[in-house]
């Protein structure tokens, strides 16, 4: 390796730690509570368009955590379906235009999720769309 080339390696090793240092991305966690009623299971199964994070049972009040850092280009989305007692439901459990949240805490309900922040609590409509 010449004195060219590591060069060029450390200027693009620069530009990295200054891209990284100049647009952190903060990291999202998201909880997925199930909040049922009569002790019923919730089976969550959330995916994005690069990673599926697999189906996930709850029981009541237990809940289903994944973190992750929304993209640089402000496009992220996380949908999720959850099912119980045979029928299936979904919505889009974070999306980069939508939310703000770095701590984004959903109560899932029969009529429909909650996303409780601080101080504010906003409940949504399952997506009907497939």
């Amino acid at each position: 390796m010449n004195a060219s080339s590591i060069n060029w390696l450390l200027s693009l090793m620069h530009l990295f730690v200054a891209s990284e240092t100049i647009l952190p991305r903060h990291k999202v966690d998201v909880l997925i509570y199930n909040y049922l009623q009569n002790g019923t299971d919730l089976t969550v199964h959330c995916k994005s368009k690069d990673d599926d994070l697999g189906v996930h049972l709850l029981a009541f009040r237990n809940y289903y955590e994944f973190k992750f850092r929304p993209n640089l280009f402000g496009t992220t989305l996380f949908y999720c379906s959850m099912q119980w007692d045979g029928r299936m439901h979904w919505l889009d459990i974070y999306t980069s235009e939508r939310d703000t949240c770095t701590y984004c805490l959903w109560n899932v309900k029969p009529e429909g999720p909650c996303l409780v922040e601080y101080k504010k609590v906003t409940c949504y409509s399952w997506n009907t769309d497939a």
